[in-house]
């Protein structure tokens, strides 16, 4: 059985009270996630949609041979999209249900709720200056009332409306408090659900990162030539929380987590911007302790605490600079664990495409006006800006390792010949033992680099420049370094690297490396040792899939080869690194081959190395002959493909080898019930966005659209995975569709009592 992790990276859009359509969405992710880890788990599933998602991959297994596996294993949101995408990643982390979230939007997401109670009118006569206000907002017969709400809920949304517009002005109407005190109720509600196993397996991390943006900015030092360093303001901020794959899981305190939700949805102009302050408030009125307070507060703000003013900083909406925050999703791949075949997809929510969140004027003919001009300039632009810069970025990543792959299988016969050249047809009878596997691996380099010429020096010096920076990040990390301490530290030790010797001529040469450069490669040189097992595990699984039956011992090496990469992987994780290692690296401008010193020693990557050996040795012994033949020909052959393809691959040395593919979730990509995009199915997009802050029957249509679109959405990326030419019988995928529709339909009818014709509607479209 050929086994594979859909991997997903979750990307969700800001998009004021559509924040409800999103919640459907993620919740059909997190019932997906739920249904994959119960299926391999062999127990029972729960009802309505992920019973079918369960039967998606049963018939996958059953028809194709291949076994799926979902993993949501990166989280990150901006503003209505970064309020689900904490909740989310609680539930992933936590095991907890996601389904108390919901009560959170159809019942409190309503202006009269989050209106501040300082704000709200005390009586009709409260501003009736502004009634005429209100009244043309709500329009008169035929207006944007009457054509996008059910008449039963025309009257609610018009005294709503009425009473949000005669709130305060020129104060943000919605209380920070007491949306604050929202947030928190609704993480306790989701703690006191029944909860059950995480959905990430052990080692597997889980990065939730969320945009927001520090209003008054704060310095950051850049590096010129002339001056020498120069201050500006940067005021784009990322809150990033990781259970880091331990056991057990933890994602962060509810304070945290409240705290990441409200600063990144502080709509401008909607919530008041968020501050430290207001969130101790709320936690003192409760009688509720923060205990990591000052840990996450330093490591949030790592700038403003270094002047002490982290608790001064005043952040407002994360979609003001980062609507689309693929960036910090594309970082957290570094370094991520793998266990089997890996198809990594980037999923991105966007509920609105095309549509801005806030528009002046209605016709894109006519020049716009003054506030127009001032509005679109300042908030919508940048909010609105295309991620096209961000697919490129992904997509030039997975040409590289495309390209790179095809280089490895056009110059297979050739190392594996030098190979068998070097040890001789008979070697490959010798069982391997952990002290035989270190003495074919040295030997097969040092032919590696001789037999190479002067594509070794070049190889040499990229690897050496390589293995140098990525000690510097991470000696730079320790030490929690801004960009100008980074840059110092960046000249100290490639200062103490060349007075070792080690950029000598001669040092890497068409000669092979000198004994000092092989040491150091030996204590430094982590990536190699990443990419060479990841070579190992891909040539495993060719010969896996290649095979006519099964091979149990195929998969257990390939079980080995992943358990000896854990080892190395871990000594590229921030938090394995003791005291020692992090005061060196705070001292490191001042002592830099001290610094390098603490970091080998905190890694011991030699000894590592004979605790790979002894796991992979095992392993290889128990294969076949000819498995074993055509393994080991790859594993020591990987000094060749190196050389040849490091160059190509070099950003993405200890990365997923796997390109990476892009899936949208939206609306318009919506179709098998009803098309027309948003403007046919969500109630939401009325009054600039905030359309579904004024009915209940607003969210519950925009809820239930949301679980079916990602329901449907859903599946097209699950039966993408599969291999080219592999399929299902025809009308499997819609069926299942219309098997999912149905059960959310039966499931959602009981409780959403506001939109009943319109589960009458669905159904007959469903069919």
């Amino acid at each position: 059985m050929r086994e594979k992790e859909l991997r997903l990276a979750l990307v969700c859009y800001g998009g004021i009270s559509l924040a409800v359509y999103m919640h459907g969405i993620t919740l059909e992710v997190w019932r997906l996630a739920r249904a994959s880890r119960a299926f391999h788990a062999a127990e029972p599933c729960a009802n309505g949609s992920e019973a079918v998602y369960r039967e998606l991959l049963e018939t996958i297994e059953r028809e194709t041979g291949i076994r799926i596996r979902i993993l949501v294993d990166i989280v990150a949101g901006a503003s209505a999209g970064g309020i689900n995408g904490v909740f989310l990643g609680q539930a992933i982390a936590s095991g907890q249900s996601l389904e108390p979230l919901t009560d959170l939007w159809l019942e409190k997401a309503d202006v009269d709720v989050l209106v501040d109670p300082d704000a709200r009118p005390l009586s009709r006569a409260t501003k009736m200056w502004a009634a005429p206000i209100a009244w043309w907002a709500a329009g008169k017969r035929g207006g944007t009332i009457e054509r996008t709400v059910d008449a039963e809920a025309r009257e609610e949304v018009r005294a709503k409306l009425s009473r949000f517009v005669r709130a305060r002005w020129f104060a943000p109407p919605f209380g920070g408090a007491g949306f604050t005190g929202l947030i928190l109720d609704a993480l306790d509600a989701m703690a006191r659900s029944k909860a059950g196993p995480p959905l990430l397996p052990p080692g597997q991390p889980l990065d939730l990162l969320v945009t927001v943006t520090d209003f008054h900015g704060h310095p950051q030092r850049l590096p010129l030539n002339s001056p020498p360093e120069v201050v500006e303001t940067e005021h784009r901020l990322k809150i990033a929380l990781s259970d880091h794959g331990h056991v057990p899981r933890f994602l962060g305190d509810a304070a945290e987590l409240a705290f990441a939700a409200r600063a990144t949805a502080s709509f401008p102009g909607a919530f008041p911007p968020f501050t430290v302050a207001e969130l101790d408030g709320v936690l003192a009125d409760r009688e509720r302790a923060w205990p990591g307070r000052a840990a996450f507060l330093a490591r949030t703000f790592p700038r403003h605490a270094a002047i002490g003013s982290a608790e001064s900083a005043v952040l407002i909406d994360g979609s003001v600079l980062a609507n689309a925050p693929f960036g910090p999703a594309i970082e957290a791949l570094k370094d991520r664990p793998a266990r089997r075949e890996v198809d990594r997809r980037f999923v991105y929510i966007d509920p609105k495409p095309g549509r801005r969140s806030i528009r002046l004027g209605k016709d894109k003919d006519d020049l716009p006006g003054f506030f127009a001009t001032i509005f679109g300039a300042l908030s919508d632009i940048p909010r609105e800006q295309p991620i096209g810069d961000n697919l490129d970025a992904i997509e030039a990543r997975s040409r590289r390792i495309r390209r790179t792959s095809k280089i490895v299988e056009a110059i297979r016969p050739e190392v594996e010949g030098v190979i068998e050249t070097l040890f001789g047809r008979t070697f490959f009878l010798d069982s391997p033992t952990p002290a035989r596997l270190a003495a074919w691996r040295a030997k097969a380099q040092d032919a590696a680099a001789r037999q190479s010429g002067y594509a070794y020096a070049a190889y040499g010096h990229l690897k050496l420049s390589g293995v140098v920076e990525d000690a510097i990040d991470q000696i730079a990390a320790l030490a929690s370094a801004d960009r100008g301490h980074h840059t110092h530290m960046r000249h100290a030790i490639w200062k103490a690297i060349r007075a070792s010797g080690l950029t000598d001529p001669g040092t890497l040469s068409a000669n092979g490396a000198s004994e000092a450069a092989v040491a150091f490669f030996s204590d430094h040189d982590l990536g190699f040792r990443i990419r060479r097992l990841r070579a190992l595990i891909r040539r495993i699984g060719e010969i896996e899939e290649t095979a006519a039956t099964p091979v149990p011992a195929i998969e257990q090496a390939r079980d080995a080869a992943y358990g000896a990469l854990a080892l190395y992987l871990d000594r590229q994780m921030d938090d394995f690194f003791g005291p020692d290692a992090i005061a060196a690296a705070e001292n490191a401008v001042d002592d830099p081959a001290a610094a390098m010193a603490a970091l080998a020693a905190a890694r011991d990557l030699r000894l590592v190395d004979q605790r790979a050996d002894d796991i992979l040795a095992a392993a290889l012994a128990a294969l076949p002959k000819a498995e074993r033949r055509a393994v080991l020909l790859g594993y020591l052959g990987f000094p060749f493909y190196d050389i040849a393809t490091l160059p190509l691959l070099h950003a993405e040395g200890t990365d997923e080898f796997n390109p990476v593919l892009v899936d949208r979730i939206a609306p318009d990509d919506c179709s098998a019930i009803r098309a027309g995009g948003a403007e046919a199915t969500l109630k939401g997009i009325q009054f600039n966005s905030f359309g579904a802050f004024f009915s209940r029957a607003y969210r519950e249509n925009d809820y239930l659209w949301g679980r079916l679109h990602g329901a449907e959405r859903l599946i097209d990326i699950v039966i993408s995975t599969l291999p080219l030419g592999v399929t299902l019988p025809p009308g499997t995928v819609a069926t299942l569709k219309k098997q999912a529709f149905r059960a959310i339909l039966k499931q959602e009818r009981s409780h959403l009592g506001a939109i009943q014709p319109l589960f009458d509607q669905l159904e007959r479209e469903v069919g």
